[in-house]
């Protein structure tokens, strides 16, 4: 049977049972439950006794099966109508064969005139005698008792049915097979002899094989026997199924013939079907699913989708896509995966987008306010040059969210890199260089009246303007060593699901460069802090210390809280929303702190306050330095004045160029301590 695993032609063996001696129930009722495992594979070929037959279809008729199998029938079944009798329900639509077979005229006259005196050289004639006539031969060596006695007169087809049995036709062809295979052996052995001589009594059975294969003549059928290399004689075969309609009992029906050529007509398939039943071992898999063949069953196996960013290559076999690729949705091959890039309109770009408009605006309304109040005693007092460059600055911080977001191509990754750090640069570098001023004015004032250097409006801008350039230096040294560019970024947005996946547009610029650009921005914001930190005992509002202070405090804390998010969505899908969107928010509320801190203030008093906004008594700056240095001292006397307090104010002109300065000294009563107090004075 496992030869038939190699048969060509599309058949092929799911299972291969074996049917045991015993013929109990349970195991046909096993077979039948191992057949279903392949449910498909309908078609059933037996080789098999009656006996056998019988209980497969008694066991597929308890299994509630009666129809689902395609019985095919060996030549042991034929036309038999013991296998089936009982059981015609179960056997309707079976398919059966019988070697092509023709009546031998004159066998039956000579076997109905056989008795047990003329054939007593058949050593098995009186078995068949007792069994055809139901008697006992006082010979015989059978121990059953009968009540019947043989009396050697009875006659063939006279006391017995007889019907000639059909493979008498190959019985007889199969001897005069040998006897031509002898007879072509002696005379090529013995040409000279008569009868067996030395060569062909040696010769053997591998011979004599050979000669039988190579025999030619017409049989007693009268059709010609022939035998192929493998010994194997033309198959010639009667076709039958066995049928059952309302119009006719059941039966065997002769449906075709095989003589070479396969000739076959009125087949009826069970339940009323018009078309060939299906028989595989597993259904044809779906488009976009692989065969995975099941051990040791060739034509069986088992469907497995092409997953992930996979593709059905072939039947047997999935490829994965290229990078930028992706399955199609039945996965017969690939396409290319749709590139994405952040969208004005997406929820991600107009917050971001929203807030810097509106830093925008109000950045613009207050350097008008200021330009058109130029002169006035507020405006000069915060320091016009510093105030203008950090409003740039300012500007700058809200400018950089529209390059975030606009499509990616080589001028606007430029732009990006330029103005990514540039805004906050400004900004930072602006309020370093005011905190550093106040921080040295007041240290060197506690150690001389000397002014410190570097304090004037134009050393305030170079050194603005020198800390800006290591910025720009640290762009354009980026340029030189990368110049910019645009990329596909397949993998931020290759997700499980192969329908989901984007390829993203952006600018060829590493979270790491981001940092890097941003970091010496970070560096001066944190110095700057620093100094604010340092510069908090200042008297209140002098030249905007705790307004800056407040604002670095603030804007510590939005990058503090920056960094983790940036960072914590390295390996999200929605990266590149995310990180842009938080940049963004993170540069508007960095400027809009500045902004309201340093600036909404002087704006108001400038539009709703004119009053406020006027010109004060002057003082020296020897005189602010020597406050500085006085403010020590008096703090150390009024330990020997505990009921007494000696108040000196010190107002300080609104312009920090003004050479006049002025320095109230109250005259302590008896009962008062000695103070000082520094104002801005307006």
């Amino acid at each position: 049977v496992h030869s038939l695993l190699f048969i060509s032609g599309g058949i092929c063996i799911a299972q291969s049972l074996k049917i045991p001696h015993s013929h109990k129930q349970e195991n046909f009722d096993k077979i039948i439950r191992l057949l279903l495992d392949t449910r498909y594979a309908r078609a059933v070929v037996l080789f098999t006794s009656d006996e056998d037959i019988r209980g497969i279809l008694n066991a597929s008729k308890r299994a509630d099966q009666v129809g689902h199998f395609l019985w095919i029938g060996s030549d042991s079944w034929g036309a038999k109508i013991s296998p089936v009798h009982q059981l015609e329900e179960a056997a309707v639509g079976a398919v059966t064969i019988l070697p092509k077979r023709a009546t031998i005229a004159g066998f039956d006259a000579y076997f109905t005139s056989r008795t047990l005196e003329n054939n007593r050289r058949n050593v098995w004639f009186a078995e068949y005698w007792e069994e055809n006539f139901n008697c006992k031969l006082m010979s015989s060596s059978k121990k059953e008792d009968t009540s019947r006695k043989c009396t050697g007169q009875e006659r063939i087809g006279i006391d017995s049915k007889y019907e000639q049995e059909g493979k008498v036709q190959f019985v007889i062809d199969a001897v005069y097979a040998l006897a031509h295979a002898l007879h072509n052996m002696q005379r090529d052995l013995c040409p000279d002899v008569s009868g067996i001589c030395e060569d062909m009594d040696l010769a053997g059975g591998k011979k004599l094989l050979k000669y039988i294969r190579s025999v030619t003549f017409n049989g007693s059928a009268g059709t010609s026997v022939t035998f192929n290399k493998n010994g194997d004689a033309p198959g010639r075969y009667d076709l039958f199924q066995y049928q059952m309609d309302n119009n006719s009992s059941p039966g065997y029906k002769n449906i075709g013939q095989w003589m070479e050529t396969l000739q076959l007509n009125d087949m009826q398939w069970p339940n009323g079907q018009t078309e060939i039943p299906s028989s595989v071992c597993s259904l044809p898999c779906r488009t976009g699913e692989r065969k995975k063949a099941v051990k040791g069953m060739p034509c069986c196996w088992h469907c497995e989708p092409c997953d992930g960013y996979q593709y059905q290559y072939d039947a047997t076999s999935c490829k994965l896509c290229s990078y930028n690729m992706r399955p199609n949705p039945n996965r017969t091959a690939c396409q290319p995966i749709p590139i994405v890039k952040l969208e004005w309109h997406s929820p991600w770009a107009v917050i971001p987008v929203f807030l810097a408009m509106l830093g925008i605006i109000a950045t613009i309304f207050v350097m008008a306010t200021f330009v058109r109040h130029n002169d006035t005693p507020i405006v000069r007092a915060s320091g016009r040059e510093l105030s203008y460059v950090l409003l740039t600055g300012i500007f700058l911080c809200y400018i950089i969210t529209f390059l975030m977001i606009a499509k990616p191509d080589v001028a606007v990754c430029s732009f990006r890199r330029i103005f990514l750090g540039l805004g906050m640069c400004i900004s930072y570098a602006a309020l370093l260089t005011k905190t550093n001023r106040i921080y040295r004015i007041f240290e060197e004032g506690k150690k001389s009246v000397t002014a410190p250097r570097l304090i004037s409006p134009t050393s305030q801008l170079a050194i603005t303007t020198c800390l800006i350039a290591i910025q720009l230096l640290g762009v354009f040294i980026w340029f030189g060593v990368d110049p910019p560019n645009t990329i596909i970024d397949y993998d931020e947005q290759k997700t499980v699901n192969p329908d989901q996946a984007r390829g993203v547009l952006k600018c060829d610029i590493t979270d790491l460069q981001m940092i890097c650009s941003l970091g010496y921005s970070i560096l001066l914001m944190v110095t700057c802090t620093v100094y604010a930190i340092k510069t908090r005992g200042v008297p209140e509002n002098f030249n905007e210390a705790k307004p800056i202070g407040f604002t670095m405090y603030t804007t510590c804390i939005v990058w503090l809280a920056f960094i983790p998010i940036f960072f914590g969505t390295a390996q999200s899908a929605e990266k590149l929303y995310i990180q842009t969107t938080t940049l963004c928010i993170s540069m508007n509320l960095s400027a809009s702190v500045a902004l309201g801190m340093l600036y909404i203030p002087k704006v108001y008093v400038i539009i709703f306050h004119p009053e406020l906004n006027v010109q004060k008594r002057k003082r020296s700056f020897k005189a602010v330095v020597t406050a500085a240095s006085l403010t020590t001292r008096l703090s150390h006397k009024t330990s020997d004045r505990p009921n007494g307090e000696a108040k000196t104010e010190l107002c300080e002109n609104v312009d920090p160029n003004s050479k006049f300065h002025h320095i109230r000294v109250h005259k302590p009563s008896p009962n008062y301590s000695t103070g000082l107090v520094l104002k801005n004075c307006l």
